[in-house]
């Protein structure tokens, strides 16, 4: 087993929380390396040789270089010693697990960050103005996956997403789920099933999981301090 993983992260990505609070929960030992994405510091030559597609997340470890959160995920339940809930070994949960995974990617992941980049990172990064129209589309499409998740993947009176133990899936969903609380938005509201099962990832990863969004909490709490003015 190698001892040379880095990890490539910025808290203010979803994906790099969700690795974050995995990896402090598993004790996998790994090297910080921080990328300050506000600075572009994901766009310099030096960072392109370590990840050809220039984000974050992403790892070194021995010979290879990662990246994409979920394949990130997949090779590190692979390759370290980590409890078998994480990402289980049973075919069937496995696959349920992994149903999530590739969901997400146009469901959970596209519809929250749509919003958020559009409502609070564009106007901020570009200076570009909201269309209230637009606005509306993407609050729409987002509102819609979020009911889904609360009808389809919590409404069965499991737990969590795939059962009664955490996995992956719930890190990478509920990560996703905290973004759109930086512009105003809380995604929780008027979805028991939502409420109770972000509570209990917030619960079975403490204290790694505020500390992964302390810096996005105090954005949300000031959001929504504004939002009731």
């Amino acid at each position: 087993m190698s001892k040379h993983l880095k990890y490539y992260y910025d808290l203010m990505s979803q994906p790099s929380r969700a690795l974050w609070i995995f990896l402090q929960q598993t004790k996998i030992p790994y090297e910080n390396r921080l990328v300050n994405l506000g600075k572009g510091e994901h766009l310099t030559d030096e960072f392109k040789a370590i990840n050809r597609f220039q984000k974050v997340p992403c790892i070194t470890d021995s010979q290879i270089q990662l990246a994409e959160s979920v394949a990130i995920f997949r090779y590190l339940c692979r390759e370290y010693k980590v409890p078998d809930h994480w990402y289980p070994a049973d075919s069937r949960r496995r696959a349920l697990v992994d149903e999530y995974l590739e969901w997400q990617h146009h469901n959970t992941r596209a519809a929250c960050a749509t919003y958020f980049q559009y409502m609070w990172l564009r106007p901020r990064m570009f200076g570009s103005k909201v269309d209230p129209k637009r606005a509306d589309q993407y609050r729409t499409q987002m509102e819609s996956c979020l009911d889904f998740i609360e009808r389809e993947f919590l409404g069965g009176g499991s737990r969590f997403i795939v059962g009664d133990e955490i996995t992956v899936a719930d890190l990478l969903a509920a990560c996703e789920i905290e973004q759109p609380r930086m512009a105003g938005y809380d995604p929780c509201d008027g979805r028991p099933n939502l409420t109770q099962w972000m509570a209990r990832v917030r619960e079975s990863t403490a204290p790694f999981y505020d500390q992964a969004h302390k810096f996005l909490n105090k954005i949300a709490q000031d959001a929504a301090t504004k939002h009731k003015l």
